[in-house]
């Protein structure tokens, strides 16, 4: 039997980070301080695009890369930037988020809704190789 279901650790998460609505993440797209960060794995990337000039870090690499120890890291995990995590509907990047948070990595929110969310209120889309129209 499991200890903890997913919901529960997506209510735990949301507790304990920032989460951003469409707006206010339009306002801080393009800004030289902010990375806007896709954990979709490059499957979906293809199929939806995805938001301009987003870095993709999929899911499953996040703390290999966020880990400056690892011989994986990433040198724009260890910027000062803010950073935004997004994802297709928001649960992914809830839970990254949390996981950034505990490593040590300061200034994070994540987009509620997702990418999904960001597309409903008109966003701007980057179509990336294979995107449907």
């Amino acid at each position: 039997m499991m200890k903890k279901g997913y919901k529960q650790l997506l209510a735990e998460a949301e507790a304990e980070i920032t989460a951003i609505d469409v707006p206010q993440a339009q306002a801080l797209q393009g800004r030289d301080d902010v990375v806007f960060v896709d954990l979709r794995d490059p499957r979906e990337r293809e199929r939806d695009g995805s938001i301009p000039g987003a870095f993709s870090c999929p899911r499953g690499m996040l703390e290999f890369w966020l880990d400056p120890e690892s011989p994986y890291a990433k040198p724009i995990f260890q910027q000062d930037k803010r950073f935004v995590f997004f994802c297709a509907s928001g649960w992914r990047s809830a839970l990254a988020t949390r996981t950034a948070q505990e490593m040590g990595l300061a200034d994070i929110c994540h987009l509620a809704g997702g990418f999904s969310a960001w597309k409903t209120a008109g966003g701007a889309v980057e179509p990336l190789a294979g995107t449907r129209p």
